[in-house]
């Protein structure tokens, strides 16, 4: 499926306000009552609200009466990769406003075919949603103290290192960044998140088009990947990945590359990114 649609709202920290409180379930309002850090407890607040409004509007439900699961398939906790969990004979609508090409649909046992992701870093927060693939999505503040020397050691594979330390010393951060957000977003577009070693996953060099070059052992279903990398507000590196279960083992490239007449079915070739204003979904709820 070349092409794939994949829509991204931003958000910052700054828009956190105690209206948004009432969407959160009770579960995600304990967390957020139990986060000592301030900030931390902002950018989970903007997290959810926002989360909760966008698949409102596309599901023509009210935002708090979203069905969202978040329980670790590990230890049962209340955190891992939050997902959509509509019952059978749900509600399969779509909100008016939406794009045609990005409203999602919820098939007839229930499932929804769609899935979404979180990220945040510093005052960055963001929500990717897509519809018949799983979706990750990660951001990373191009300003922050980064240890590269110590952070390449546990991220990179021994070819990725070689590669970054090739390169000028006021490069490596920049770089290395980009190569962490690609990672991250097709790790959490799995479901597996850090589980699995950053050092078995090789992705392209940061100045080549996003793609996976080699998956850890460990992961038993390999599908279709495809990536686009983004950039936040003119410097902040993200990256958004879209996996498609039982596309068959191989890997895609994102940034409008295909992959020629070999493409198999279900292939996803293409991310294809629609930029939305999160901000102004969260100061459109007035409560």
């Amino acid at each position: 499926m070349t092409g794939h649609p994949v829509q991204v709202w931003w958000a910052r920290l700054g828009d956190a306000r105690a209206g948004l409180l009432g969407l959160l379930d009770p579960v995600e309002r304990a967390r957020y009552e139990s986060t000592a850090d301030p900030a931390g407890k902002g950018r989970f607040l903007v997290g959810c609200a926002l989360s909760r409004l966008v698949l409102g509007e596309l599901l023509d439900l009210p935002p708090a009466d979203v069905p969202l699961r978040r329980v670790c398939p590990r230890c049962g906790g209340p955190h891992g990769k939050v997902r959509l969990e509509v019952p059978p004979n749900g509600p399969s609508g779509s909100g008016s406003d939406s794009p045609p090409d990005s409203r999602p649909s919820v098939p007839t046992g229930g499932s929804p075919v769609w899935d979404f992701s979180v990220t945040h870093s510093g005052a960055l927060v963001g929500v990717a949603v897509c519809r018949d693939g799983e979706v990750g999505l990660d951001v990373e503040e191009s300003h922050a103290a980064v240890d590269v020397d110590s952070a390449a050691r546990v991220a990179l594979s021994d070819s990725e290192r070689a590669a970054l330390y090739a390169r000028p010393a006021e490069e490596r951060q920049p770089a290395f960044l980009r190569t962490w957000t690609r990672k991250e977003a097709v790790l959490k577009a799995l479901g597996v998140g850090l589980t699995v070693p950053l050092r078995e996953l090789e992705v392209s060099a940061p100045d080549r088009p996003p793609a996976v070059l080699a998956w850890p052992g460990r992961l038993a279903a390999r599908p279709r990947t495809a990536m686009a990398d983004l950039v936040v507000d003119g410097t902040h590196p993200a990256a958004v990945a879209v996996a498609v279960a039982g596309a068959g083992t191989g890997t895609g490239t994102g940034a409008g590359a295909g992959t020629g007449a070999g493409e198999e079915k279900g292939e996803v070739t293409e991310v294809r990114v629609l930029l939305r204003d999160g901000t102004s979904t969260l100061a459109a709820y007035d409560r």
